[in-house]
């Protein structure tokens, strides 16, 4: 029997407007819009917490915005900015994560069915990065939890912000048959409209539909929503880059100056960034170690062999040698890291494009 799949979807919360208010202190706690000009003909592109409390929303015209909340600050989009954080955002992901499906510059599918981390726990992986992220952008994540994308989108958007909702296997079609139909992903406003004139209502009601039927009357979305009723999604998280390197970390509870105990550490690491390696079929020629000290300060040293690290006692006689080009011992270290890099494998030869970045109006 296949291994139930885990999936994780992160959101960030108010993404463009929390990287504003963020950059710039003054915006903080105050109704902030991201878009156009209030006399102008935009729309909204992001807003924060606070200009949502007036009712103003993504894609609305900026004039309505204003007159809904005259006190409200308007700032044109910085996208190079915003992309600049979901890199960063995305490399917190692939720490995690076997599979990494960006959606847009603030929303990611992940496939953690087989990170071992937190021992396979998809919620404590989840709780992870949010975590992560929050430190490294000072950002705060909104996370969903479940077997498929369907549902692991819909439930982060149930506890923003700064949510992190799980439904389980067993939870799956009670969990659809209450939700309202407008609430389903991929049931737009227009589509919403036309299930209500035909009395459907909520996913109990989408479910009584035969395929047959739903495909009469909504085509080819037809197969899609006669499946979701029934919390079925069998589309994989399909990664839209190669994986570059594959690493693991730790932060300590206390700054630590042994370099013995650090090493043991790296050791440690070695052995679960090793694991995943052989998991997915991978095999590395750069090993990197990162150090961060007690200041926030942090270095990387790496070395690269022009034959593959082929076993674990390969990447733990290296980990010495690149410590002690650190100032581990001489100064307290807050965390440490390893990273394995240059991958030898098939794969590695055409069928995968770059990462293309976009972006799309905040939900």
């Amino acid at each position: 029997m296949p291994q139930q799949r885990k999936i994780i979807h992160v959101d960030m919360d108010a993404f463009f407007a929390s990287v504003e208010q963020r950059d710039n202190p003054e915006f903080k706690g105050k109704p902030l819009i991201v878009g156009g000009q209030p006399n102008s003909r935009g729309v909204v592109a992001a807003c924060s917490y606070e200009a949502r409390q007036f009712g103003i929303h993504s894609a609305m015209p900026c004039s309505q915005a204003y007159r809904l909340c005259p006190q409200a600050l308007f700032v044109p989009p910085r996208f190079e900015a915003y992309r600049e954080v979901s890199e960063k955002i995305r490399e917190i992901f692939w720490r995690y994560a076997s599979e990494v499906e960006p959606l847009s510059l603030d929303e990611a599918s992940l496939d953690v069915t087989y990170t071992a981390d937190f021992d396979g726990s998809a919620t404590r992986i989840a709780q992870a990065i949010k975590r992560d992220i929050l430190e490294e952008t000072n950002l705060v994540a909104s996370a969903g939890v479940s077997y498929n994308k369907f549902l692991a989108k819909i439930a982060s958007d149930m506890d923003k912000p700064d949510g992190l909702y799980l439904i389980k296997p067993e939870q799956g079609e009670a969990f659809v048959a209450q939700l309202a139909i407008g609430k389903f992903h991929g049931i737009g406003p227009a589509t919403e409209a036309k299930m209500n004139k035909l009395d459907i209502k909520t996913g109990k009601d989408l479910r009584q539909w035969s395929q047959k039927n739903l495909t009469t009357h909504f085509g080819k979305s037809g197969q899609y929503y006669y499946n979701i009723s029934r919390a079925i999604d069998e589309r994989p998280v399909r990664s839209t880059r190669i994986r570059k390197s594959l690493g693991k970390e730790t932060t300590f509870s206390s700054d630590m100056m042994d370099v013995d105990e650090l090493l043991r550490q790296l050791e440690l690491l070695a052995e679960i960034v090793f694991e995943r390696l052989q998991a997915l079929e991978l095999e590395a020629r750069t090993l990197t170690v990162k150090v961060k000290y007690a200041n926030f300060q942090q270095v990387t040293r790496a070395q690269s062999s022009s034959e593959v690290l082929a076993t674990l006692n390969d990447f733990k006689m290296l980990l010495p040698e690149l410590l002690s080009r650190t100032d581990a011992g001489k100064q307290a270290v807050r965390l440490v890291g390893v990273t394995a890099g240059g991958f030898v494998r098939d794969s590695d030869v055409g069928g995968i494009e770059e990462l293309q970045l976009g972006f799309s109006l905040e939900d």
